[in-house]
């Protein structure tokens, strides 16, 4: 079903916990494989973050280097900017705040992918249609959790309601690489390494860019 404007709904969101993720990409692989998504296609993309340098102390050189993982598909955005970027009207966001495409209204003019800053909607050159995360809401209606989450062998992943995650894991959502909240409102909430946000005077960088770009 299609949300209704001004109607309260319900709000499905992830929550990621980065203090304890290993860099499996197992989650990754479980949305691949359940998903049969081909070749490119990542609708959850895990990304290697690292940063730091090294710091003269006297004669020594200390090491003051750091990394962290960020897992992260589509964030089910409370203003998706996709949406409002379609011009065919093909993209949705139903009664449990999960946006989806419609296939059938969907004419593959990449509008979406280039709006999003998550960088979540990919091309199916096949299909030639859009694709992305649908939050696995065939799962959801069977009260099963999304593949990514149930495959987590960290369980630093899970789901739930955007305001009962917060009450429990607060509201960060936009450490690096994630762009600022603002403009599309996610809903995502990231327990942070403790290094995403130590300063220094070399930012932090992703070292598989080209696995998730």
């Amino acid at each position: 079903m299609e949300h209704t404007k001004g109607q309260k709904t319900k709000q499905w969101a992830f929550y990621f916990d980065s203090s304890f993720c290993s860099g499996c990409k197992t989650c990754q692989v479980a949305c691949k494989d359940k998903y049969d998504l081909p070749p490119g296609a990542r609708w959850r993309r895990v990304y290697e973050v690292c940063g730091g340098d090294w710091i003269k102390d006297g004669t020594a050189w200390i090491p003051n280097i750091y990394g962290y993982h960020m897992s992260m598909a589509c964030n089910h955005c409370q203003e998706p900017i996709c949406l409002n970027a379609c011009p065919n009207n093909a993209i949705i966001k139903n009664d449990h705040g999960v946006v989806l495409i419609n296939y059938d209204r969907c004419m593959g003019c990449k509008y979406c992918e280039w709006t999003c800053p998550y960088g979540a909607l990919h091309f199916d050159a096949d299909k030639k249609v859009m694709t992305k995360c649908t939050f696995c809401a065939d799962y959801l209606e069977e009260g099963k959790p999304p593949a990514c989450v149930s495959a987590c062998p960290m369980r630093v992943l899970d789901y739930g309601d955007l305001e009962e995650l917060r009450q429990k894991h607060g509201s960060v959502n936009e450490i690096f690489p994630l762009p600022e909240n603002k403009y599309t409102s996610p809903a995502l909430i990231v327990s942070p390494h403790k290094d995403a946000q130590k300063p220094d005077h070399r930012k932090p960088g992703i070292a598989n860019r080209e696995e998730v770009v």
